[in-house]
């Protein structure tokens, strides 16, 4: 059992997901807590929305690669 989780665990890690996911958030995180960010809300937000695409791409591809054996 521990053997299975840690192994989901690794695979977390090397996920491309959610490797964008986190950027994403350390962002987010980073405008509201750092008064000086040099992005404003708006370019925060199109980075997000990049990120978003992308992790949607990602898992499309992903889910092909599945499909196909």
């Amino acid at each position: 059992m521990k053997n299975i989780s840690s192994s989901k665990l690794l695979a977390v890690f090397r996920s491309r997901k959610f490797w964008a996911a986190l950027i994403g958030t350390l962002f987010v995180l980073l405008n509201e807590l750092v008064p000086a960010f040099p992005l404003d809300a708006e370019q925060v937000t199109n980075i997000i929305y990049m990120l978003v695409a992308y992790i949607i791409g990602v898992a499309i591809d992903d889910g092909k690669q599945i499909l196909r054996g």
